[in-house]
């Protein structure tokens, strides 16, 4: 399988294609007597939101605007960016394709594109083609820098148009117009696909093989960044600690760059794999004051015989080293982890080497996910499956243990005051707001009446302030804010 690089050409073929469905649009706009819209259903991880804000920024190129509606809203075109590693992911796209049969039935002119990791699993593409006729394109998300060109294609055809490569393509970030969804924060891919092949994850086979962007692209796009205001920077990458720049650059001098630029009050990334992690990543978390205190890295199992029948190239002795590590040298850091329950083959014993490394590491937080299946992956075809009932009763004394040391990290803050960075208006009611610390601790606040902010204005979002923590969740904290940074 070739990696390939997007060329001029394919960018001048991507401007035209662009140019043309402008076009074609404005017209399809002027019968219709109204502005078009489209709407991009995001499912999955933060590289789906990225690849989406590139979907929106296309489709905006074009001159049609985004749904003020809600998921299911009805537009001019939509586009389903799907994910295959989260469970029910193909209920949750195929029931919601079914939603827009009527729609495309009534008006012929609605366009409907599915592309993202699930398009890379031949049983979902054969499913489209036989029960969803009336999905205009499928493509898959290699090819995201192709979307004008295939778009365009599928309208001349008039016909469902399917194209899934073979082959691993990479364009930088300037490749595309960027719809960014928050004001304050920036998605910044710094590489693509993975090289790990656990065989539980079919990453690898729908995101392809590793491939790093350019280490002088990278900084100009954070420089771009700098300059327009963005006050979070978030380095994303299936592993980021794999990163293969030119001259032999690695993550370690992407996350050192990133942290130069002061203008961010706060520099994080995802994900880690704890075969790549070094520490002079490590030293730079410690170190840089704007890099997030807040290490991300996915044991999946305590047991030694389970890590390696899931493919992965560590010992739990040497995950315990690494978290050691971390949180020696990263004074005040947050660990957290992913955690598999019902891997098959995975005895009480193994699950019991789960708890005792949980005790051992006592992560602020654990996503813990039953095993299910991937078509396509190794482990789907392992033999000795485990009892659904087994993996639940274990899931559920997994989720004790983890929740009951989250809630401890959480406690530790209370009576403390802490810098967070504001998100926004709080799910939790109208009248707090939300934010993160550098630990990446949730904090919802409230805003006495006293300093004079109404919690209604979203000019706070992206500033600095100072928050007194009053009371501990198991998710979160609550408290009350003390003063803006720097007023």
């Amino acid at each position: 399988m070739a990696i390939i690089k997007a060329t001029e050409n394919d960018k001048q073929e991507f401007d035209s294609a662009i140019n043309e469905l402008k076009e074609y649009f404005s017209s399809l706009a002027v019968r219709k007597g109204r502005p078009l819209t489209y709407n991009v259903l995001t499912y999955g991880c933060q590289l789906n939101e990225s690849d989406s804000e590139k979907l929106s920024g296309m489709l905006s190129s074009m001159g049609l605007i985004q749904s003020e509606g809600g998921e299911l809203d009805a537009a001019d075109v939509i586009a389903f960016n799907t994910c295959s590693i989260r469970e029910n992911a193909d209920r949750h796209l195929f029931g919601n394709l079914g939603v827009f049969k009527a729609l495309k039935k009534n008006d012929r002119d609605v366009i409907i594109a599915v592309g993202g990791c699930m398009m890379k699993v031949p049983e979902n593409v054969d499913r489209i083609k036989k029960s969803y006729p009336y999905v205009d394109l499928v493509f898959d998300p290699q090819q995201i820098h192709k979307f004008p060109v295939l778009l365009r294609d599928a309208i001349r055809k008039d016909k469902q148009l399917v194209n899934i490569a073979a082959d691993d393509y990479i364009a930088e970030d300037s490749f595309f117009p960027i719809d960014r969804k928050r004001k304050f924060r920036a998605l910044v891919p710094i590489m693509y696909g993975c090289n790990n092949f656990c065989t539980y994850c079919i990453v690898p086979y729908a995101r392809g093989r590793e491939r790093s962007r350019s280490f002088d692209e990278i900084v100009r796009e954070l420089s771009d960044l700098a300059a327009n205001g963005y006050k979070e920077i978030m380095l994303l990458g299936q592993n980021v600690n794999s990163y293969k720049g030119e001259d032999g650059k690695t993550f370690a001098d992407i996350l050192r760059a990133a942290s130069d630029f002061k203008e961010f009050s706060r520099v994080r990334f995802m994900s880690s794999h704890p075969k790549d992690l070094s520490d002079e990543v490590i030293d730079i978390m410690g170190t840089r004051p704007n890099v997030e205190k807040h290490l991300h890295l996915a044991m999946q199992s305590g047991s030694d015989k389970v890590l390696k029948e899931m493919n992965r190239p560590y010992t739990i002795d040497r995950f315990l080293e690494i978290s050691e590590k971390f949180r020696t040298k990263v004074e005040g850091g947050s660990l957290t982890t992913d955690i598999i329950v019902g891997f098959p083959g995975e005895t009480e014993e193994d699950f019991q080497a789960t708890l005792d490394a949980v005790n051992k590491a006592k992560f602020d937080a654990a996503f813990t996910f039953q095993y299910s299946a991937r078509p396509g992956t190794k482990a789907a075809a392992f033999e000795n499956q485990i009892p659904q009932d087994v993996v639940t009763e274990r899931f559920g004394r997994l989720t004790e243990l983890t929740n009951k040391y989250s809630e401890e990290s959480n406690k530790n803050l209370v009576g403390k005051t802490l810098e967070v960075l504001i998100e926004g208006i709080s799910k939790a009611g109208d009248m707090t707001f939300s934010g993160r610390t550098i630990t990446n601790h949730l904090v919802n606040f409230t805003i006495p009446e006293e300093l004079g902010i109404d919690p209604g204005d979203d000019f706070l979002e992206g500033k600095l302030c100072e928050v007194r923590i009053d009371r501990a969740r198991p998710y979160s904290v609550d408290g009350v804010l003390v003063s803006m940074k720097g007023e």
